[in-house]
């Protein structure tokens, strides 16, 4: 086996020996984190920045078509 094979099958073994040394049912509280926040302010911020995307796009295109008729009489 070459050095590289054996190197790439030990860096592909250490999360799978990670996974197994963890406890079968290791319980992780993640209320602090999803209390947080709710499903509203996520889809407000998707939105936001959708909006803000779209007005940057427009605008460029707004500026392109009159630079192109100020140049094409």
């Amino acid at each position: 086996m070459s050095t590289i094979n054996k190197k790439l099958l030990a860096i592909s073994a250490l999360p799978v020996a990670l996974a197994v040394s963890l406890p079968a049912r290791a319980e992780v509280d993640l209320s602090a984190i999803t209390g947080a926040f709710s499903a509203t302010d996520v889809v407000t911020g998707v939105l936001a920045v959708g909006a803000v995307l779209a007005v940057i796009y427009v605008s460029i295109k707004a500026a392109k078509t009159v630079i192109g008729m100020i140049r094409g009489g």
